[in-house]
């Protein structure tokens, strides 16, 4: 693995700390912590089960990498924050009745985000991979705080989406067209609303490629040099909140069930994780059928001739359509990602964020 074996203890260990004392948090603050959608998932049970396996992973991975002298610093941070976890209750915090609170982060999203997508990806990723990356490469902490905003500030990000596609949607109503839609099995719904909203997307994300001012937004997801399940959280807050509106608008207007909507929400979001995975299995002719990890990555290849393709993120057949599909038959990959001229995005979230808003072209301190 090329996370080494000195690392993976003290790392693993801080990784599973960090992650239980965050979880400890969110007992203790559930109104104003968690999200309220999510918490009808999951069971209180469940969350404890969880956090005893995150702590007695972290104490027998941190002891161990203590004594053998790997990475001291990072294995006792990890072994202090699972500490201060059982100091502040662990598995034993009570919660009780709370109120509905009309705003909340999502702490709770991300801690189960996090770890069950490392739980999946990292191991998939060491023993498939298409590339030799290490696990903690280049960015990895950029890409980690991108994925941590957009998970615990998901409720901020709906709401938003919410007020920029409801009053359009009930404008533009199309009742004959809905009651056509609404009377389809809700497998055909699901089917159409996957087309449908990858025609939208796919035509927005040309538009955020040949639009100068759309593309400094989008030049940041691009400017990831490595590609892996991480990756794909890299994307600015106002192309989220654009794209999801865009996305969801058609979806409304059609007057797609929220079960269909719904169901299409947990595939975009999964799909978009698999789809930049470092995942190098070749998948015949679903290749051809379905968007998988080296349809997406030829799209981010650093070269010329795929700057402008493959848009699609469920459906080839709709860069088919489109005629911006372009897919080696060698079932070759990409030598090089990112974005063409390297100097134009700056290092780090913050300096991401604001470079669509400033007059600066290039930066001395650029993803390279």
């Amino acid at each position: 693995m090329l996370l080494t074996h000195r690392l993976f203890l003290p790392y693993a260990a801080c990784f599973l700390g960090t992650l239980a004392l965050l979880t400890v948090l969110c007992f203790h603050f559930p109104e104003q912590l968690t999200s309220q959608e999510l918490r009808a998932v999951y069971t209180a049970d469940f969350a404890r089960a969880t956090l005893l396996v995150g702590l007695i992973a972290t104490f027998v991975l941190g002891t161990a990498a203590v004594l053998r002298d790997q990475s001291r610093p990072v294995a006792l941070t990890g072994l202090a924050a699972a500490t201060a976890a059982v100091l502040l209750g662990g598995t034993s915090v009570e919660v009780g009745d709370f109120e509905q609170t009309p705003y909340s982060l999502g702490l709770d999203w991300f801690v189960l985000s996090l770890f069950f997508s490392a739980l999946v990806f990292i191991p998939l990723e060491q023993y498939l991979a298409h590339r030799q990356t290490p696990v903690l490469r280049n960015g990895w902490r950029t890409d980690v705080t991108y994925f941590f905003l957009s998970h615990v500030f998901v409720q901020f990000i709906l709401l938003a989406v919410t007020a920029s596609t409801s009053t359009v949607a009930a404008r533009v109503a199309l009742p004959a067209v809905s009651d056509v839609v609404g009377a389809m099995p809700g497998w055909a719904q699901f089917l159409l609303a996957v087309l449908v909203a990858d025609l939208a997307q796919a035509t927005l994300h040309r538009a955020y490629h040949r639009i100068s001012t759309l593309w400094r937004f989008h030049a940041v997801h691009h400017s990831s040099r490595d590609l892996d399940w991480l990756a794909g959280s890299r994307i600015h807050f106002v192309e989220t909140v654009l794209t999801r509106s865009i996305v969801l608008l058609p979806l409304l207007v059609l007057g797609f069930s929220t079960a269909a909507v719904n169901a299409y929400v947990v595939l975009v979001g999964l799909q978009a994780v698999v789809a930049h995975a470092n995942i190098g299995v070749r998948f015949g002719w679903l290749e051809y059928l379905i968007v998988l990890p080296r349809y997406h990555h030829w799209h981010h290849a650093r070269h010329v001739d795929y700057w402008d393709r493959n848009y699609a993120i469920h459906l080839p057949l709709v860069d088919m359509l489109m005629g911006s599909f372009k897919l080696p038959r060698d079932g070759s990959w990409p030598e090089e990602y990112g974005v063409l001229k390297l100097e134009t995005v700056p290092n780090g979230i913050v300096a991401q964020h604001l470079m669509p808003f400033s007059s600066r072209t290039t930066y001395d301190d650029y993803v390279a």
